[in-house]
């Protein structure tokens, strides 16, 4: 595996833990809250830089119905993590304490808790879309292992059903379109159980990417 591979796909890892432990606001804390945000902030541009290719390329050549796809659902990525980015800027008290504008407060925790949100989703079905990495490198090291093959994807459905239960019992998509202003959290229950239900979500889409991906390039072949 050549190094820039290596290091985007930890870049990668890095983003999906840090955007995990950010969906645990109140579990973590506001002061690392903000500094987790701005880890990911900046494993995001490091990840464009790596991938500016992609950008490069914007303009030129066919665009197949993966690739439509594909770039709606960057450009979505894009846009919620803009907007994170600034209303977090916006809310900080704790890494910028003097960027608060408090006229903007109300305004910027909507803002904030919607990307928030909707990033988390969008950032999954991303993953989802470029799984098939993950998938040939799994083949190569598995040697076309048929039995391993299929409890892998047998672990994977179980994960992607038990995240439509996490889905509904987290209220996300409720928070995805503004139902709640204030996000509800148990402060009882620990960090350990809380983390597994959003990784759960996020397998879920991540499922639900890979298959329209897949279904996609199998549109193009016909």
């Amino acid at each position: 595996m050549k190094t820039k591979l290596k290091v985007k796909m930890a870049i990668d890892a890095g983003m999906t833990l840090l955007l995990l432990l950010l969906m645990a606001y109140e579990r973590v804390g506001e002061t690392a809250h903000e500094w987790l945000g701005m880890g990911i902030c900046a494993l995001f541009i490091l990840h464009h830089i790596l991938n500016r290719g992609w950008s490069r390329n914007l303009l030129k050549g066919r665009y197949s119905v993966l690739r439509v796809a594909q770039t709606i659902l960057n450009a979505g990525v894009a846009l919620v993590t803009l907007g994170s980015m600034v209303s977090g800027l916006l809310l900080s008290e704790h890494t910028f304490p003097f960027l608060p504008i408090r006229s903007l407060y109300s305004y910027a925790s909507r803002v904030h808790m919607l990307c928030a949100y909707w990033g988390f989703v969008l950032m999954s079905l991303h993953l989802g879309f470029h799984w098939s990495m993950m998938v040939g490198i799994a083949k190569r090291y598995l040697r076309s292992n048929r039995v391993c093959t299929w409890i892998l994807r047998g672990a994977a459905f179980g994960i992607a059903t038990y995240g439509i239960y996490a889905f509904v019992k987290r209220n996300i998509g409720n928070y995805m379109l503004l139902q709640y202003h204030f996000v509800f959290f148990d402060f009882e229950e620990p960090l350990i159980l809380f983390v597994p239900d959003y990784a759960a979500v996020m397998g879920l889409f991540i499922f639900i990417g890979h298959y329209c991906a897949e279904g996609f390039k199998k549109m193009e072949k016909r």
